[in-house]
């Protein structure tokens, strides 16, 4: 281990219970999607007693943290919005109480994925304290909405604020493992328009449910044949929501909206996404933009800061090969510090890397405490092990990258 290497892992071991604190203080003020603005407040702070050289929150709300001023960039990235807790029966524990117990901070968002941004401000604090004199400009930054449109915040930030990383690293939960891709998504809506009449006479009329129902058992076929691809694996279509409407309870249906997720595998494009379905509806013998009509949904929604900002729900595949630069450049980081080779694998759901990577094109690893298994599940906790880790790991990569 060199001497940097050397020094970075006893800071991270010295301020192992910093970080935890750290994370638990930011698990205990809720935090869903448009309701993070004291969770960012708390993270604005930390960062700022720290010592990063600058800290401000943007437009959007995404808090942004820096340390030096060099020509190249590295961002370290993790969202600070999380689910909701759901049926808390499931819980053995607050899901708010960040309790420090048993060697895990325990609470929602310790895993998905608060617990990354709290060891990249140890990071931070390290690399400070070593005085940092590299060519390169660290930066963390704990975006928002991610949960509920993911890569909408590094969206922002490229396009609205005009800061483009030359590498970033995703603190989303890897297990410790170094990540270089996942599937992309979009949301597909498919609407079915009937037409109504008294339901004591449906032939009268021509149910939607009916034109629906025939799709929706072609979309599960579809999903079958579906393209692979051997690192990313296959593409998935599930319908996740399924709606009818009628003038009344006695009238047949004239109206049916279906919501598809689609996962995207390496290869599969938007154009090819939205024609597969449609050559579904036609064979079902619906005629396009008169029977049914396919669409990639949008969503817009409006940050706790009070500004409006939306995208198309497309979300671009993307990976990197092993032998590229931030992914080997990680390798090494891994190896140097823990003294043993990591896996190298993907995610298997979506993270902001669909806006960094693959809108964008910047390279992007990942690599972050918890498992994901964990993430939107009840008793979520993260080792505080992981956290000594990943402060270390993204420490000694400001350093090698």
């Amino acid at each position: 281990m060199s001497d940097i290497a050397q020094k970075i892992m006893e800071l991270a071991e010295k301020y192992r219970d910093y970080t935890a604190q750290n994370l638990s203080k930011l698990v205990k003020i809720p935090s869903e999607s448009m309701q993070e603005k004291e969770v960012q407040a708390e993270l604005a702070r930390q960062m700022k007693e720290a010592g990063f050289d600058e800290v401000r929150i943007d437009g959007l709300g995404n808090v942004i943290g820096r340390i030096g001023n060099g020509k190249r960039i590295l961002a370290i990235d993790g969202h600070m919005d999380t689910v909701g807790v759901g049926n808390m029966d499931n819980w053995h524990f607050d899901p708010f109480s960040g309790e420090v117990k048993d060697g895990f901070v325990h609470g929602r968002g310790t895993v998905d994925q608060e617990g990354g941004p709290a060891a990249a401000v140890t990071a931070g604090r390290i690399l400070k304290e070593l005085g940092f004199d590299r060519d390169l400009t660290f930066y963390v930054v704990g975006s928002v909405m991610e949960e509920d449109c993911d890569g909408l915040c590094w969206n922002w930030i490229i396009e609205e604020e005009k800061l483009k990383p030359d590498f970033v690293i995703s603190t989303e939960p890897t297990n410790l493992n170094i990540y270089r891709g996942h599937r992309g998504r979009m949301e597909i809506g498919v609407d079915f328009r009937g037409i109504s009449c008294h339901g004591s006479a449906p032939e009268r009329g021509k149910n939607a449910v009916y034109m629906a129902s025939r799709v929706a058992l072609e979309i599960e076929k579809l999903n079958e044949r579906l393209a692979k691809d051997d690192f990313l694996g296959k593409g998935t279509v599930t319908i996740s929501i399924f709606q009818s409407g009628s003038p009344s309870m006695c009238a047949v249906a004239d109206f049916v909206h279906m919501h598809l997720d689609r996962r995207l595998t390496w290869g599969e494009t938007k154009e090819s996404a939205v024609k597969e379905v449609e050559e579904v509806v036609k064979a079902c013998g619906l005629k396009l933009g008169d029977e049914a009509k396919v669409s990639v949904l949008h969503y817009e929604e409006t940050a706790y800061t009070g500004k409006k900002y939306g995208m198309e729900k497309y979300f671009p595949t993307w990976k990197l090969e092993p032998g590229e630069h931030v992914v080997t450049t990680g390798v090494d980081v891994f190896k140097e510090l823990f003294k043993k080779d990591p896996i190298v694998d993907k995610w298997t759901f979506s993270t902001n890397g669909v806006t960094i990577r693959g809108k964008h094109g910047i390279p992007l690893i990942g690599f972050g405490p918890g498992n994901e298994v964990g993430a939107h599940a009840p008793d979520e906790k993260c080792p505080v092990e992981d956290l000594v880790k990943c402060a270390a790991f993204y420490a000694l990569y400001a350093y090698k990258i």
